[in-house]
């Protein structure tokens, strides 16, 4: 395309940021109502879609409805009433005579205003979930839309948009602005390349605005929709490979070595020997530390696939050069795991290592730091207080960040940014599925963790989602595990009691326990509101064995390495996720001996009784992640990632899988051709990007 076209294209965009008020029949009062539903620009208007359609040319006669399967029926108002069974509360029923004479009644709660939208004679159609109930058959609340000669001819045969609304701003004025606005000649600027437009087959941006907000046909409808979510895959993967780009371009790295004697010598300390995906996901790191562009990678692994041994072959491979490495976890539970787990190594090494959490002693925090600052610790464990002001490396090169997901971005680049030349590793215990990591972790180089070292093989965990009324049963095998010398957790949800749930509390639970359960046994307690030095101390009597049962919340869920615990109990499973439960199974059956998992469960819904019945079949978590993302969606397998990136507001992660691909390989394409989007063909294209990042954007570009 010309310059000359690329430039009306950008003037276009302009003219989509002009406010709601320039659409006619937008009031000063009506505008305050859009404000009230985010919309302030015409642009906003049209990205308003309608959140429901109803298929006018699928109308039902009343003797044709099934209670529970919603319908739409076609009717005149024949009667209207208001009921008053008891104070502060009143029933609006109008009832409607479809063409056959069938009737249907519409009941609304304490929603007196609502009879004056009906008259008698009036022509309506009410939509919803029809139940026969008090010999009638009745839809609570149904969607109306009140029809004369000129609705009857638009609506009627035609599938009918219903759009989220507010007060003072019904479903059918914002229907009605929108048409306005897409029939006063507002040129709807497509900021895709025509050759990938037609190459995907995909609508004219302003054909798919026209299609979604006025359907011809379900193919139309469809047709919008996969245009909305390929435009959303493309943009915030494009965002994201602009950002992989500049990260190799604007930053220097130091080129590590990575056949040192330490690198050599660690895996001869391991008692058994490390899987190929470990070597493999070594070799990847330690050729992106070897290279002059900054490593900006994430390890990936299912539960007791080995991450911390990676890592420490990483850390290892700073120390040979010389440098320093710090390595940053979200809890001191975790970080105390890492003085247990790479301590160990790093003695043996000769690595000279600390730790380093908000609990370490003042004067031992001031020592450390001293000795960060001039060179004489190699490798910093610890918390987010490794990132505090007053920590300065004297020569730092690598960052790795355990746990990403719970840390925020500035937290996750405030490591990197403690040296002038940083490689930066992320690792995470919960497994991505594979379109996650494509939209979400663009900018991130990703290695696969799935097989489990030999000292550990397959996580040999049984696991029973039982109903909470066969409790005893669990207890039993926990008094079972304890007598031959076994130790064992209970899970709950909550720390303390809240008002308005019947979950378990740690702290009431314990209580409970101790009283009428276990109390003959030792039982402890853990929760992420105590404080530090309490953490540690019950972790390191429940590893020393001196307590038998311990009570916690999810504080647990990652790093906790006790081989000796084979029983775990969970309380109101069905308040977690797949994920989080197989990270909880994760912490028992890491010894010699198999571990028992119970899950109490009452699920109600179906999708509560999908995630139990998935998490009993299997003991692979990238399965149970895929599954966890099928049924909760992406937010909760990435927490904080989300946080200022793009809203998916159109795709979906498993339904669209296909879309990501191929928003994918369109994204290399581009950055291939042109990374910075400079292209006259592109900087529409670019103008959307940073439009849709938003603030969010000045991570991008600052590489």
């Amino acid at each position: 395309m010309s310059q000359a076209g690329s430039g009306l294209r950008l003037h276009a965009l302009e003219v989509l940021d002009a406010p709601i008020r320039t659409v006619r029949q937008v009031s000063l009062a009506r505008a305050d109502g859009f404000a009230r539903l985010g919309i302030t620009t015409v642009r906003d208007l049209l990205e308003h879609l309608p959140h429901r359609y109803i298929d006018f040319r699928q109308l039902c006669l009343v003797k044709e409805l099934q209670s529970g399967v919603e319908a739409t029926v076609l009717g005149t108002v024949m009667e209207i009433h208001i009921k008053t069974p008891r104070p502060k509360l009143s029933i609006l029923e109008v009832a409607i005579s479809d063409d056959a004479g069938g009737v249907l009644v519409g009941i609304w709660y304490n929603q007196d205003y609502m009879k004056d939208q009906f008259a008698p004679g009036d022509r309506v159609a009410f939509a919803g979930i029809p139940k026969f109930e008090f010999g009638m058959m009745q839809i609570r609340r149904p969607f109306v839309e009140k029809l004369d000669s000129e609705y009857d001819a638009l609506s009627l045969n035609r599938i009918f948009p219903v759009h989220r609304c507010t007060e003072g701003l019904t479903t059918n004025w914002i229907r009605k602005i929108v048409s306005n606005a897409l029939s006063e000649g507002i040129y709807v600027p497509d900021y895709l390349p025509a050759r990938i437009r037609i190459a995907r087959q995909l609508m004219s941006r302003g054909q798919a605005f026209q299609s979604a907000h006025f359907p011809q046909d379900q193919e139309a409808l469809l047709a919008a929709k996969k245009r909305f979510v390929y435009d959303e895959l493309l943009c915030l993967q494009l965002g994201l490979a602009m950002r992989r780009h500049r990260l190799g371009h604007n930053r220097v790295g130091y080129p590590h070595t990575i056949d040192g004697p330490f690198v050599r010598r660690l895996p001869d300390l391991l008692s058994f020997a490390l899987t190929s995906g470990q070597k493999e996901a070594i070799g990847e790191i330690l050729g992106d530390m070897a290279d002059t562009k900054p490593m900006n990678r994430m390890l990936v692994g299912d539960v007791g696939t080995g991450k911390t041994l990676v890592a420490a072959q990483a850390l290892a491979a700073a120390v040979d050069s010389g440098k320093q490495a710090a390595i940053m976890a979200p809890t001191e539970v975790l970080a105390n795991q890492y003085r247990i787990s790479l301590g160990h190594l790093f003695d043996q090494l000769g690595i000279e290592w600390a730790l380093l959490t908000g609990s370490t002693p003042k004067a031992q925090k001031e020592e450390v730091l001293q000795k960060v600052a001039d060179g004489r610790i190699d490798v910093l464990l610890g918390t987010h207080s490794v990132i505090g002001p007053g920590v300065k490396f004297c020569d730092l090169t690598l960052a790795i960040v355990d746990e990403q997901h719970r840390f925020g971005v500035n937290q996750r680049l405030g490591l990197r940014n403690k040296g002038a030349a940083v490689d930066l590793l992320v690792m995470s215990a919960t497994p991505i599925p594979r379109s996650l990591a494509l939209t979400f972790y663009g900018d991130l180089a990703v290695s696969y963790l799935k097989e489990r070292p030999g000292n550990r093989g397959d996580l040999h965990v049984k696991t029973e989602c039982i109903p909470k009324s066969r409790r005893n049963q669990a207890y039993k095998a926990i008094r079972q595990a304890v007598a031959q010398g076994r130790q064992a957790y209970i899970i709950c949800p909550l720390v303390e009691e809240q008002a308005k749930s019947d979950s378990r509390s740690a702290l009431k639970e314990v209580q409970r326990l101790k009283a009428s359960v276990f109390p003959d046994l030792r039982l402890g307690i853990l929760t992420g509101r105590m404080r530090p030095i309490e953490k540690s101390d019950v972790m390191e009597r429940f590893r020393a064995g001196t307590i038998d049962v311990l009570v916690a919340t999810t504080v647990v869920e990652v790093g906790v390495d006790v081989p000796n615990a084979t029983v775990m109990i969970v309380e109101d499973a069905e308040r977690f996720g797949l994920a989080q439960l197989h990270q909880l199974r994760g912490r028992i059956g890491r010894g010699e001996h198999p571990g028992l998992f119970f899950a109490f469960a009452d699920p109600r819904t179906s999708a509560g009784r999908t995630r139990m019945k998935a998490l009993e079949s299997s003991t692979d978590g990238f399965f149970l992640a895929q599954k966890d993302l099928e049924l909760r969606g992406h937010g909760h397998l990435f927490g904080e990632r989300q946080s200022g990136l793009p809203e998916l507001r159109f795709a979906s992660l498993t339904d669209d899988a296909d879309l990501v691909e191929i928003a994918r390989n369109d994204t290399l394409s581009i950055i291939q051709e042109d990374p910075e989007l400079m292209d006259p063909v592109h900087r529409p294209l670019s103008v959307e990007v940073k439009q849709r990042f938003g603030s969010a954007w000045k991570w991008v570009s600052s590489g």
